[in-house]
């Protein structure tokens, strides 16, 4: 029988030549993690081309003023006694109401304003502020207050689209004497969206402070952020080059990618969802049944919670002030009277 011959072990089986492949190992995850903790930093963001201050692209009805150390834009037409005030939601601005406002403005005081971190409002940078964040939820409530205050606007009807309903909720929550009634339209309260806690600390270092928006830029500009507001729509089709338009002007503004990041990342320490227990006030939701952002089951859900009435918009997407604004200004003008018949009782 012919004996075999002693095989010799391979390099890469030896005790050195383990310890060198660890070392290649070692070295390439050094190299990786230097790339993700230098390349972001030493990337070139360019700025937004030909940015504006927000003044530039006021509007014959824009007004200024500063609210709690920051600059609002904000509109106001009517004068009456009763007040409503309108709450835009995510990426909007008051350009959202064009169509409601001045129907509103025949029956009362109607205000819109944008909230922190859209339209022409100021967009404060991190470090640029003193005080409580205010591109967090619970801040921009105590600013609805404290722009009825500037207003001398004693009490208001809220109104409140999408994330702008969350704003509500918290608002009537906090403040529930100076808020007379909220209108939810496709409230996002129970899916605010954003990022999930446990990848925040990762979000808030420099590298991703520096990219993140360059992310915003390639969610909300150009073609991808076109395709976002069609699909607002039950109907994309029928979204119009100026309604297109009106939503992309305020990504002239200096900085508001940066700014937009700095929302995102925002603390919410309160849950609008656990507000909905402390709303006191007659509320009224309104929902598109063919809503693609917030679940048509959501708002049946917001409504049954607040003993509320559920007006349901059929063949209607998520913006249903601007998708049948008639219909919408018909059933503010019926909250609105059925608040004066709860007064005169």
């Amino acid at each position: 029988m012919q004996a075999s011959e002693p095989q010799t072990p391979s390099e890469s089986q030896t005790p050195s030549g383990r310890r060198r492949a660890w070392r290649y190992i070692a070295w390439a995850v050094l190299v990786c993690v230097g790339m993700f903790l230098l390349v972001p930093l030493v990337w070139p963001v360019p700025d937004v081309p030909d940015a504006v201050e927000p003044e530039v692209l006021a509007r014959p009805d824009s007004r200024f003023a500063e609210i709690e150390g920051l600059r609002y834009h904000y509109e106001i037409l009517g004068e009456a006694d009763c007040a409503v005030i309108f709450l835009h939601g995510f990426a909007a601005s008051t350009f959202s109401w064009r169509d409601i406002l001045p129907d509103a403005a025949a029956r009362c005081t109607a205000i819109a304003y944008d909230r922190p971190g859209f339209g022409l409002t100021e967009r404060p940078l991190q470090g640029d502020w003193q005080g409580p964040n205010p591109y967090g939820l619970t801040t921009q409530a105590d600013h609805v207050i404290a722009m009825m205050d500037a207003l001398s606007i004693e009490s208001a009807v809220l109104v409140g689209h999408s994330a702008g309903g969350s704003v509500a909720v918290l608002t009537a929550a906090r403040h529930p004497s100076r808020i007379d009634g909220l209108i939810l339209e496709a409230p996002a309260i129970y899916a605010q969206g954003g990022p999930p806690g446990w990848i925040q600390p990762l979000l808030r270092t420099p590298q991703a402070r520096r990219v993140g928006p360059l992310l915003v830029r390639r969610l909300l500009s150009g073609p991808r952020g076109e395709q976002i507001l069609r699909d607002a729509w039950a109907e994309p089709s029928a979204v119009t080059s100026e309604t297109v338009e009106g939503y992309r002007q305020p990504q002239m503004v200096r900085d508001w990618d940066r700014a937009l990041w700095e929302f995102m990342l925002a603390p919410r320490p309160d849950d609008p969802a656990d507000a909905l227990a402390g709303v006191e006030c007659p509320v009224v939701v309104i929902a598109g049944d063919s809503d693609r952002f917030v679940p048509y089951e959501d708002s049946v859900r917001i409504a049954r919670e607040l003993d509320a009435t559920l007006v349901t918009f059929p063949d209607t997407g998520h913006l249903p002030h601007e998708e049948q604004p008639d219909r919408f200004s018909t059933e503010l003008f019926r909250f609105l009277d059925s608040l004066d018949e709860r007064e005169a009782l």
